[in-house]
């Protein structure tokens, strides 16, 4: 029997792109010699994507989809996809069309090679200029501090074989940050760069709350430097402030009558140990909601419904219906 591909797509809200991508996906099946599983995972859409997903997988019995109970966030959905896929790999895409669906043939021939994992990296992109060079320079400074090098430039997409699957199936995270996971597992990683396209339609789900949480997710389990950085920081400033004050006394006892330190001094450095109380407390905070997420064991996702989930996998059980 042929080895069997499962292509995972986190969607929500892409009404007008699941067709495109599903034509694409089977264009570039269509010159594999693999069979496909097409596994979409629905966040609770609210536009037509429901629809558009009942049509396609009514019409075709290798798409399978999984519509959740709720909208559970861009990091737990594609994970828990992932872990219920059946293929010999995975391969992991975004349904907006920025990764484009043509990847999956430089995926599979690394694949082919001998690599475990593969993920897709943009050098590049037609996104906003700035934008871009913040991405960048947090996958710097990230990789900087991580306990274990991660892969720079990194979208998620990409090949996961069967073996990485198994393990992450192992891995107890309810909130994982999962281009990190795949470095954690330790098997080499081969890369295949593009240049993402814009968003052709519809409006990205990203916002600054949501890149913030998975920005400061990469760092919290990833990394002790910040942690570290706060207890060196603190013991440097407790001494200069110690060595400052032993100055202003000794300059008040020599100069007692003409010595006068005045209130700005003070609200200065009021308002500065203030802020980084404040900072290293926020970071602290930061730790301890990583942990304590870990720590309610809440499921990854909690599916209301499941499509064509009980069609065996063979290749003669994958023709339309």
């Amino acid at each position: 029997m042929r080895k069997l591909i499962s292509i995972v797509t986190p969607c929500y809200n892409e009404e007008a792109n699941i067709d495109e991508l599903y034509q694409r996906i089977v264009e570039v099946m269509s010159r594999l010699d693999y069979d496909y599983e097409h596994v979409f995972i629905d966040n609770c859409s609210t536009d037509g994507s429901h629809a558009k997903l009942r049509g396609l997988a009514a019409q075709d019995r290798r798409v399978k989809v999984i519509f959740n109970a709720r909208n559970f966030g861009h990091i737990r959905s594609p994970y828990h996809a992932l872990l219920q896929v059946n293929g010999d790999c995975a391969v992991l895409i975004a349904s907006d069309l920025q990764d484009p669906p043509e990847m999956i043939e430089e995926f599979v021939k690394k694949w082919e090679e001998g690599f475990k994992t593969v993920m897709a990296v943009k050098p590049e992109s037609e996104e906003s200029r700035m934008m871009f060079l913040v991405r960048r320079a947090y996958y710097r400074f990230v990789t900087r501090i991580s306990e274990v090098p991660l892969v720079q430039n990194a979208t998620g997409a990409g090949l996961f074989d069967r073996a990485v699957l198994d393990i992450l199936k192992k891995i107890d995270d309810p909130y994982p940050y999962f281009r990190g996971l795949l470095c954690e597992i330790g098997f080499p990683i081969a890369t295949v760069p593009f240049k993402q396209p814009r968003r052709q339609r519809g409006i990205t789900k990203n916002n600054f709350y949501t890149l913030y949480d998975i920005a400061m997710l990469g760092i919290t389990n990833h990394s002790k430097v910040p942690l570290r950085l706060m207890v060196m920081g603190g013991g440097l400033l407790a001494g200069l402030s110690l060595l400052a004050a032993f100055g202003f006394l000794i300059a008040k006892l020599v100069f007692w009558n003409s010595f006068q330190m005045g209130i700005a001094p003070l609200l200065i450095s009021l308002f500065f140990f203030s802020s980084v109380q404040i900072l290293f407390l926020g970071m602290l905070g930061e730790y301890l909601g990583s942990v304590h997420t870990k720590m309610r064991n809440m499921p990854l996702v909690v599916e209301a419904e499941r499509l064509n989930f009980d069609q065996p996998g063979g290749a003669e059980d994958h023709g339309r219906a």
